[in-house]
């Protein structure tokens, strides 16, 4: 995974999640969870690559960081609970996707348990 267009359809690709652009420039792509519209995910270019900001569990975003040397703390986030993932290539876009979905299944709500009225 190199390109911000497969980073927006992997997200999009997640149960509601919709593509915004808050900062009235194109270069940053947003993305948020439906209902609570909490961001998830920021993509952007920079220094000729593209990068995606995510949220991390503290624990996790540290062991992402020594196990990848293209993810760093967050670029204009809080370092301790966002980082960075360069798409330079050196990082499995199964390793991607998984970073971005554990930042998806930190901000987006849980649905709630559907009682059947007719059982009570």
């Amino acid at each position: 995974m190199k390109s911000r267009e497969e980073v927006i359809a992997y997200c999009k690709g997640l149960e509601h999640v919709y593509e915004d652009y808050p900062f009235h420039d194109v270069n940053w792509t947003v993305m948020r969870c439906e209902g609570n519209k909490k961001t998830f995910a920021l993509i952007y270019e920079r220094e000729g690559i593209i990068w995606v900001n995510v949220k991390v569990d503290p624990e996790w975003g540290v062991f992402w960081r020594g196990v990848y040397p293209s993810v760093i703390p967050a670029y204009h986030m809080n370092k301790v609970h966002w980082n960075t993932i360069m798409l330079d290539g050196s990082i499995p876009t199964e390793e991607i996707q998984r970073m971005i979905r554990e930042s998806y299944e930190l901000v987006c709500p849980k649905k709630k348990a559907t009682r059947n009225k007719s059982n009570g």
